[in-house]
């Protein structure tokens, strides 16, 4: 039964259409959680007096967004690791204007959809609980939900998000975000970004399992044709897709890329990983273990993943100024409008 009940989500998925049949309520089950070890700040409980329904707000529209094009859920990924990694986790990557880090090289591919549903939901929470839930916490919630729904939900288990967080009152800097790991890097210059983020070898792993979902560009991948990895065959078929339509969007997973589980690391061992920074992950002895084991084993990857993403959610900016929660847009500052412009450092 539950083979067919995902055999047909995955039709209607590839139809891009919405079944109203399969809509699940907000799964309400979640495993234990611990503030104690949480950022600064951060609270499960942060908006239980101030939105005591924001997340029952999200969910119904992350949901049928996500059932309508399964393209948003690696969207809504990719919109929160850009955001987190330059200098933590506070919306400074959706801020519009003037030195806006949506116009810098490694966010061009960002998908537009993703951005304004990140808005649609503010609107949503903002009319029901006024201007209490920043756009960085509406973000974390959406990529969450966004991963759940495209998952397997039999294993994989709804968890709480931290919350609490502000929105940055300026982008990133471009030195910032251009530190963002490109999909050309080697093992060395991965983990040690990852590890200036409080991250492990294991985070790095776990969290490029986002790539179960998604597509990329050509242009991304190109470095492969000239110092081939990993199956030849694949590199070649690769080349061959890409000659005959430049524009070809490749698919990340090649085995399940519509579902969001640990077919990527099966892919990886197998030589068919589409970027040199995914098929380095096999070849460090560093991240090899950790490739070999979520390959075998989905319970680990889902439970590693969402410690991982838990784990970057909560990198937050150091200085005084927290920020503040963005009253009217999750495009501009208080104050300003979307086109106004910022002052943001180089």
């Amino acid at each position: 039964m539950a083979s067919s009940c995902r055999a047909i989500l995955a039709m209607c998925l590839l139809a891009a259409v919405l079944c109203p049949a399969l809509s699940r309520p907000r799964p309400f089950t979640s495993l234990p959680v611990d503030d104690s070890r949480l950022a600064s700040g951060l609270s499960y409980d942060f908006h239980a007096n101030s939105c005591p329904n924001l997340q029952d707000i999200v969910w119904p529209i992350v949901e049928s967004a996500v059932l309508g094009e399964i393209a948003l859920a690696a969207g809504l990924l990719r919109i929160f690791f850009h955001d987190c990694f330059p200098q933590g986790c506070d919306a400074s990557l959706l801020l519009k204007g003037t030195n806006s880090e949506l116009d810098l090289v490694p966010n061009l591919t960002l998908q537009p959809r993703a951005i304004q549903l990140i808005e649609d939901i503010r609107v949503k929470v903002h009319a029901a609980c006024g201007a209490t839930v920043s756009c960085a916490d509406i973000i974390a919630l959406a990529t969450r939900d966004a991963v759940f729904v495209a998952g397997e939900s039999e294993v994989f288990y709804f968890y709480e998000m931290p919350l609490g967080r502000f929105d940055s009152k300026a982008p990133a800097s471009s030195s910032a975000v251009f530190d963002l790991p490109q999909p050309s890097a080697d093992a060395n210059k991965l983990i040690d970004s990852f590890k200036s983020r409080n991250l492990e070898p294991i985070d790095l792993v776990a969290l490029s399992g986002a790539h179960t979902v998604g597509k990329a560009r050509c242009s991304s991948f190109s470095d492969r044709f000239t110092s081939p990895r990993g199956d030849a065959a694949f590199v070649e078929q690769l080349r061959d897709s890409c000659s005959s339509d430049p524009n070809h969007l490749q698919d990340l997973d090649v085995s399940t890329p519509i579902v969001f589980d640990n077919r990527y690391f099966s892919n990886l061992l197998e030589g068919k990983g589409v970027f040199t920074s995914d098929l380095v992950l096999v070849n460090d002895s560093r991240t090899e273990w950790g490739v070999k084991g979520l390959a075998e084993n989905k319970w680990w990857f889902y439970s590693q993943f969402r410690d991982s993403l838990v784990k970057l959610s909560q990198f937050q900016p150091t200085g005084g100024d927290v920020g503040e929660i963005r009253r009217n847009s999750c495009f501009a500052t208080n104050g300003q409008s979307d086109e106004e412009g910022f002052a943001a450092s180089a």
